[in-house]
């Protein structure tokens, strides 16, 4: 599980958990982890963890969130990374993820599209080496052995008869190529509103959709596909009608969501 290291002026003060999806952290009481420092909004920010990953988001705070020395609005996060607020430090300990995954590239994140990515490139298959024509006329003109001839070393034999002769083997054929996979893509057409007819390709791993403060989810781009998760507000995101609860739900081809009054189409491309 990760942790956040909490120091100040090079003093350990405290470790926080992230045992939970959403962690806030600011001046007022009503935060997850309350600093009570006049340099710290009442909201700073928060740390949202999905499938064992974490990233950082700035909710509109007076002095700005740094990760590494460099202000973001919504950051992912890789074991080390230090998260300034005010002059307190935060240090990001994910000794799991550090052991078993692969690092995310750092990439900001500022507006309606703007999220981390994290995108595995396809690997070709090394296709079988052909071989040339004349192999394979060799391969099956060429006998184990020639009837009517003595084997040598043993000249008192009788010379095998064409019955007894062993057959000759033909080579296998050569198996076929792999078929190369094909990345899946999809994408989210907005239905309603200013924006209306807009489209926003979902090539990254997570996508935030909807009003920091209001409400906020996320479509994360998974091996078995699209998934559609609750972030932040009092109102949950609804499906075709259909309000979601805390788990991610996978979408399907033309699916229609509905996030912060606004309807969106989302469709394989």
């Amino acid at each position: 599980m990760a942790k956040l290291i909490i120091t100040l002026d090079g003093q350990q003060i405290r470790e926080v958990e992230l045992d939970k999806e959403r962690i806030t952290i600011g001046r007022k009481p009503s935060n997850d982890v309350q600093i009570d420092n006049l340099a710290i909004s009442g909201e700073h920010a928060a740390i949202v963890t999905l499938n064992g990953e974490s990233f950082v988001e700035d909710l509109g705070s007076t002095n700005s969130t740094l990760v590494n020395n460099r202000p973001v609005m919504k950051q992912a996060l890789q074991h080390g990374d230090e998260i300034e607020i005010g002059k307190y430090r935060l240090k990001y300990v994910n000794l799991e993820a550090l052991e078993g995954k692969k690092s995310t590239p750092e990439i900001d994140a500022q507006d309606f599209e703007k999220t981390l990515i994290l995108r595995r490139p396809l690997v070709a298959t090394p296709l079988p080496e052909e071989s040339s024509p004349a192999d394979s006329l060799m391969a099956h003109t060429l006998p184990l052995s020639t009837p009517g001839t003595v084997p040598v070393g043993n000249a008192a034999s009788p010379a095998p008869t064409p019955a007894s002769a062993p057959a000759s083997a033909p080579a296998p054929a050569p198996a076929p190529a792999p078929a190369e996979k094909k990345e899946t893509h999809a994408a989210i057409q907005i239905l309603n509103g200013p924006n209306i007819g807009r489209e926003l390709d979902l090539v990254k791993t997570l996508t935030s959709l909807g009003k920091p403060g209001v409400q906020v989810a996320v479509i994360t781009k998974r091996p078995l596909g699209y998934f559609l998760t609750h972030v932040q507000g009092d109102l949950h995101p609804a499906v075709n009608g259909q309000v979601l609860d805390a788990h991610p739900r996978q979408l399907m081809d033309h699916d229609i969501i509905e996030l912060a009054g606004v309807k969106m189409e989302f469709y394989f491309k």
